[in-house]
């Protein structure tokens, strides 16, 4: 079981602390650091001192870190056009010498987009189809030759398709909880499916989508990665898990419910219950980022026990 550390800056963190997560995730033995992709906080956080923007973040995390994963859960493709955003993504996967990979997904946070002057299409599902289409067209395209797309909402002409990623493949991320396009997509594009924040039951029920709509499209359903992305509380003591969820203004039933949170003994035995069901990746929500002795709990207590 991989555990990834997966960060939510737009709650309110500026690049030096989401490269001290970062550097704690490296250090820790954690697989790879992960961040949302958003521009306002959402609930009661003031989102200050103000919003991040992804791929800057992980392109300077890239040249600071030397082992861990980066990646996004999930860039928004309302945000960039999939033209710029292939170059974004190569260029910042030949600065960290190869470890990036792309979750994309339809974006859906309207009120970000008004706030910052973004468009905020009807039609987001479709333009997802084609910015996987196009993304992943243009990386796979032979040097030297060119990349011509017609589609509905975007049209390239005769593009060289550069640069090129250091991967011969970056991994590709789709997610989420939708009942029959997600899971096609998944299994035309992506390397890995991911369901975020799901019970038990509700990640058992898409990953059987997904490995259906898998072998329908021709594909062995094992060739794909099943993740989970679910919120961290964990504590040594009853007082301690209760302290760290008063941090993040959240209930402890509530997120021993919805997810792992306790004591270490009780959050590896969930972790081996998602296992159970085909899941071979963890990304912990953190949402307190200035609590690193969470992480060094979560590595020492949680992680030892699932290698």
């Amino acid at each position: 079981m991989d555990l990834r550390i997966f960060t939510e800056p737009q709650q309110g963190a500026d690049y030096d602390t989401l490269l001290k997560v970062a550097k704690a995730t490296e250090e820790l033995g954690f697989d790879a650091f992960f961040r949302s992709d958003h521009y306002l906080s959402m609930g009661s956080a003031d989102g200050l001192p103000g919003p991040t923007d992804a791929w800057i973040t992980l392109a300077g995390l890239a040249r600071e870190t030397r082992r861990i994963r980066l990646g996004t859960l999930m860039t928004a493709g309302t945000f960039r056009l999939p033209g710029v955003l292939a170059i974004q993504v190569a260029q910042v996967d030949q600065m960290s010498g190869g470890r990036i990979e792309l979750g994309l997904g339809a974006g859906w946070f309207e009120e970000e987009h008004r706030a910052y002057g973004i468009p905020f299409p009807k039609e987001k599902f479709g333009r997802l189809e084609e910015q996987l289409e196009i993304v992943t067209g243009l990386w796979d395209t032979e040097v030297g030759k060119k990349f011509s797309y017609e589609g509905e909402y975007y049209q390239l002409t005769d593009s060289p398709a550069l640069p090129k990623p250091a991967q011969e493949r970056i991994p590709v991320l789709v997610g989420g909880h939708g009942a029959t396009r997600t899971p096609r997509l998944a299994a035309r594009f992506a390397d890995e499916f991911n369901i975020p924040f799901a019970s038990l039951e509700d990640t058992e029920r898409q990953f059987g989508r997904v490995r259906a709509a898998a072998a329908e499209a021709g594909r062995p359903a094992d060739a794909l990665v099943y993740s989970n992305a679910l919120v961290v509380c964990v504590g040594r003591d009853d007082a301690e898990v209760a302290r760290r969820a008063a941090a993040i203004g959240r209930d402890v039933d509530e997120l021993k419910a919805n997810g792992l949170a306790g004591s270490p003994a009780e959050v590896v035995d969930k972790i081996g219950r998602y296992g159970a069901l085909g899941s071979t990746r963890i990304y912990l929500q953190v949402l307190d980022l200035d609590d690193l002795d969470h992480l060094e709990l979560i590595s020492a207590q949680v992680q030892t026990q699932l290698g």
